[in-house]
This record gives C-alpha cells, sequence and structure tokens, in this order.
C-alpha cells in the first residue's frame, strides 16, 4: 500500500512540474499583440494542454457521456473516444478514456511510436496519428521543440481494471474534412468525427 501511494505522490508532482513548464513556455511565447489581426497567418504555437499522467485514474468524473467510438485490442484494453474538436489555431483535440481489462499490470510502451525522436516520450499517446482517408494523409501528433508530444503520458502504465482520461493534438485536417480514422499502437483504427471547437 505504501508504493502505491508513493507512486501516486510521485506521478501527482511529475504532472504540477509539467504544467507549470507547460505554463512557462506559453507565458513566453506570449505578447506583443498590437490589437492588429493576423487571421491568416497561422499560429506557429500549439495551445498548452496538460496532461492527465494517470494520477487521477479513477477519480476524475468523464466531462461527456458521448462516445465517438470504442475499439478493444492488445488482450483485453479499450480505447473509448469521446471527442475530436477543431481549435482556433489549426488544431483538432482528440480526448477520450483507456481501460485496462488485461488481467494484469499493463505497459503503453507500444503506443509512443517508432520514430527515434518519439522514444522519449516514454509511454504515451506519441504514436498516435489520423488517417484522413478521403485526402490520402495521415497527420502525426504535436510535438514541442524537445520532441516531447503534446499528448498525455501513462506514467508507470495502467494496473489491471484502471481506467483513465487521455488526450493527443493534430494538425488539423482542411476545414471541409470532419471524418477521419483514429489510430495508436496495436489497436484497431476508430472511425470519428471532428467537431468544430
Amino acid at each position: 500500500m505504501d508504493y502505491r501511494h508513493t507512486m501516486k505522490g510521485r506521478r501527482a508532482l511529475s504532472a504540477v512540474a509539467i504544467t507549470a513548464g507547460l505554463l512557462l513556455t506559453v507565458a513566453g511565447c506570449g505578447g506583443g499583440d498590437d490589437g492588429k489581426s493576423d487571421k491568416g497567418t497561422p499560429s506557429s504555437t500549439a495551445p498548452a494542454k496538460s496532461g492527465d499522467d494517470g494520477s487521477k485514474a479513477q477519480s476524475k468524473a468523464p466531462e461527456s457521456d458521448t462516445v465517438l467510438a470504442e475499439v478493444k485490442g492488445e488482450g483485453g484494453v479499450t480505447l473509448t473516444v469521446k471527442s475530436a474538436k477543431r481549435d482556433g489555431g489549426g488544431f483538432v483535440t482528440v480526448e477520450g478514456t483507456v481501460a485496462n481489462g488485461t488481467g494484469r499490470a499493463w505497459s503503453v510502451g507500444s503506443w509512443r511510436g517508432d520514430e527515434r525522436e518519439l522514444a522519449k516520450n516514454g509511454g504515451s499517446m506519441a504514436g498516435a496519428s489520423l488517417v484522413d482517408e478521403t485526402g490520402k494523409k495521415k497527420y502525426l501528433v504535436l510535438r514541442d521543440t524537445e520532441g516531447r508530444c503534446l499528448c498525455t503520458r501513462f506514467t508507470g502504465g495502467l494496473l489491471q481494471g484502471q481506467s483513465t482520461d487521455w488526450f493527443a493534438q493534430f494538425p488539423a485536417p482542411p476545414e471541409g474534412t470532419t471524418k477521419v480514422s483514429f489510430q495508436v499502437g496495436g489497436m484497431p483504427p476508430a472511425s470519428i468525427e471532428i467537431s468544430e471547437g
């Protein structure tokens, strides 16, 4: 029991440190607004969003009962997509939950992707992608300048029976594109619809 509490404390401390770092990064990018609108110019930075690293695994109530898609795979893992919203800065934020029904502790390492620069993301949603079959394009999770994904990192994986919320940010497909497939790791693709945020 002490080990569990220690890990929860470490996860909470990690979440606070990551959130503080993201806030400082975003604050450093702000300023210089002289009142002129630059709606035609694409933004060069992604909106910051702190990731849920699993420290609030079962205590956080879902924000919405809406389910866009649910897929099962990897020996009992259930991935649920609850929202896919197009943000004003040209991004799509996909959110949902993942539940471990494998009967044992589950490591999320296979979800980080195969790219060398994603290796430092550990167990995370870094390997997720959106596929626009009509436009024949694949969109990968956005990253910061140090190669860290703008997505949830699952510190320590998930214990048997545990579930947690997740998010991942992608470049937005063209305005007319609303239907895409979401895929991560060895999970089957999930057909989802992008809504305006």
